[in-house]
């Protein structure tokens, strides 16, 4: 994710104050005047923040974690072995591409749950898990790249408990999100961009009918930020899902467009929502430490992310 001014990419164009209103009307008067009612399983009351938080922690030890680093290696043996422990089966989408500093090579994780006749899922989970390339700070990226890593790897963790729902689910971490330079169609977004490409040439992004993307969700001043062209059903159900939680009052609207990982899946017709929190004063700095991180804030959108795929998802 990089930002501009007065656009944010993982942004793009300025939206109108107009449009973000007319936005946020039609969110508001499709949302229904009493609380979704639950359904059994209770998902959303399995996740831990503090289990999420220790896995931030794991990562955020072993350094700072760019594409084609030792770290980010070690990183992917991490998330690898978790997802495994939990039941899921990893795939590993490898590929050269190139960028301003050169040939690189970068790693996609694929995870599906083991389904009863090989059944295809048809929801998406993803995060990126690298940290962006400095040459002059040390830069362990706690809450951009880690803090989404371990919330989905403890989605991955209680889902595991649940199959025939994990089964219609699959989780991506994609490498090499980070741009080199500036976001360009060249530069930054490689790991969504090959998974996005892979996907339309087979001609399977028509089994998905849709996607959540996690980024910088462990703020401990917890701001979640849905960007105005955010699929609107799936914006409301997550607002319903919060206000169901009584955690509504952590996610709103931003003002901007945001280009992330999100963007290349829409462009392919898979409708994917950023759940990201925007206003993050470590950003990109030497500061983005474990400390910025916490578990109750990885909690809220953990539980808040469990609460829609079961009661929203798949309806």
């Amino acid at each position: 994710m990089t930002r501009t001014a007065p656009s944010f990419i993982r942004g793009g164009q300025r939206c109108s104050l107009c449009f973000l209103s007319g936005v946020l009307s039609i969110v508001l008067s499709a949302c229904p005047a009493h609380s979704h009612r639950p359904s059994q399983g209770q998902l959303w009351e399995g996740f831990s923040g503090e289990k999420a938080f220790i896995h931030v922690q794991r990562l955020v030890e072993l350094g700072p974690r760019p594409p084609g680093s030792e770290a980010i290696e070690k990183s992917r043996a991490y998330i690898d072995n978790q997802l495994r422990l939990a039941g899921w089966q990893v795939t590993r989408q490898a590929f050269r591409d190139d960028t301003p500093r050169g040939k690189v090579d970068f790693v996609n994780l694929v995870a599906r749950f083991p389904a009863p006749g090989n059944a295809a899922p048809s929801f998406l989970l993803c995060s990126h898990y690298d940290t962006k390339t400095f040459q002059t700070i040390r830069f362990v990226g706690a809450n951009d790249g880690g803090s989404s890593t371990g919330l989905l790897l403890e989605l991955a963790r209680i889902l595991g408990h649940h199959s025939n729902l994990a089964a219609k689910i699959e989780l991506v971490f994609f490498d090499g999100e980070e741009a080199y330079e500036t976001f360009s169609q060249n530069d930054g977004l490689y790991g969504s961009r090959y998974f996005a490409k892979q996907l339309a040439e087979s001609k399977t992004a028509k089994q998905f009918r849709g996607g959540i993307l996690f980024d910088m969700v462990g703020d401990r001043s917890l701001n979640i930020t849905l960007a105005p062209d955010s699929p609107a059903q799936i914006a409301h159900d997550i607002f319903a899902s919060a206000d169901a939680l009584k955690r509504r009052s952590y996610f709103s609207y931003f003002d901007r467009e945001i280009t992330d990982d999100h963007t290349p899946l829409n462009a392919i017709g898979i409708p994917t929502i950023d759940v990201i929190d925007f206003d993050f004063a470590w950003w990109h700095t030497a500061d983005d430490t474990i400390d910025k991180v916490s578990a109750e804030s990885l909690q809220i959108v953990g539980a808040v992310a469990a609460y829609y795929l079961t009661e929203f998802a798949f309806k």
